[in-house]
């Protein structure tokens, strides 16, 4: 455990140009299940997880598509590309929240 407790797990994916950062993604969210990081045992309040917003393949949207995000808080800069990007994304969250 960290300062007061807290609990913290960093991951990344492969060097650019080797594999797929999204494939990363999903092998560490399944580890942190397979090592029970996720059970009602460690009383966890709260997990993080940090996307990259030009999503490349599904990896990055593991943790939205697999029901392990209650919330969802989108940051960017307020660059022209960047908010392009955040109105596509928020717009595929909504529809997916729809079905």
């Amino acid at each position: 455990p960290g300062f007061s407790g807290t609990m913290c797990v960093e991951s990344g994916g492969p060097e650019p140009g080797v594999g797929c950062a999204g494939r990363g993604i999903i092998t560490s969210i399944n580890l942190l299940e397979q090592l029970g990081a996720y059970e009602q045992s460690n009383e966890l309040d709260y997990a993080f997880y940090d996307v990259l917003g030009d999503v490349v393949c599904g990896g990055f949207a593991m943790p939205i598509r697999e029901g392990k995000a209650e919330e969802i808080y989108i940051v960017c800069s307020g660059e022209m590309m960047a908010l392009s990007r955040i109105l596509q994304i928020s717009i595929t969250l909504a529809a997916a929240r729809a079905c």
